[in-house]
């Protein structure tokens, strides 16, 4: 017999919580297969862009981070082929040279140290928005985890080699999971590997959806309590590890090899 029909919404959120806890589980996978999983499941959806982008996460000492071999697409990052690299982006670990661009990384570990994983990638939908210096518009569900959670920078820095980008990218993206760059691409600093991957997908799912309303008509606000409800609930980290979970397997389907 049923015993849950006069619950309240939040009562029945509190249930849902709870058994999203103890349903699903950490996965085993270290860092440096995560993010070689990233790349793969985010090259599957469009953000390649030649050698541009960049995916890191914390290293296990403090200052330390890893990320991709420069010259190497995100389809063929292994966890082998993942570099250690400083602040300064010395090579501690592996073979090879570190984007220049990581520059910026390094600023926004440094200034937040929440972030454990930043991806930065120029996908179709979301370079193409960015075209229009227009920030990113958040009016359907399933893009909710970024309501009111992606800063904007409305002007363009040039190349993200200096210091002087580092300081303007991290101090635009302050508090913020993810950033729109004008006439660039995106940010997304997550709080785990999870997180940063499941956030880089939506980003330009809604920026795909915002281009096609805008095509459309105008597109209309949603109801600022209800979206701070559901960006709250869709961003509960077991959400997260969740969505990495079917990201991974479809990744590691079509690229077995990312993994030795």
């Amino acid at each position: 017999m049923a015993s849950t029909f006069d619950d309240s919404k939040s009562d029945l959120m509190e249930q849902a919580e709870r058994r999203f806890a103890a349903n699903v589980g950490q996965d085993s996978w270290s860092i440096r297969q995560k993010l070689a999983l990233t790349c793969r499941a985010l090259f599957d959806r469009g953000h390649d862009s030649g050698l541009a982008g960049q995916i890191t996460a914390r290293a296990e000492a403090p200052g330390t981070y890893y990320t991709q071999r420069l010259g190497l697409g995100f389809d063929e990052i292994t966890q082998d082929n993942l570099l250690l690299v400083d602040e300064d982006l010395n090579v501690l670990q592996g073979e090879g040279m570190a984007n220049p661009a990581n520059r910026f990384h390094s600023w926004i570990y440094r200034v937040r140290p929440d972030v454990q994983c930043i991806v930065h990638t120029h996908p179709f939908h979301v370079a193409a928005l960015s075209m229009l210096e227009t920030p990113l518009v958040i009016s359907h569900m399933d893009t909710t985890p970024l309501y009111d959670d992606c800063a904007f920078l409305p002007t363009w820095p040039g190349v993200p080699v200096g210091n002087e980008e580092g300081e303007i990218i991290s101090q635009a993206l302050g508090d913020k999971k993810a950033i729109l760059l004008a006439h660039h691409g995106q940010i997304v600093a997550g709080a785990s590997v999870e997180e940063a991957c499941s956030l880089a997908v939506l980003i330009e799912r809604a920026a795909a959806l915002q281009l096609a309303a805008m095509a459309a008509g105008t597109i209309k606000e949603l109801p600022e309590r209800l979206a701070r409800e559901a960006h709250d609930w869709t961003l509960l980290p077991n959400r997260s590890v969740a969505n990495f979970a079917y990201y991974a397997r479809r990744a590691l389907a079509g690229h077995p090899d990312a993994i030795t």
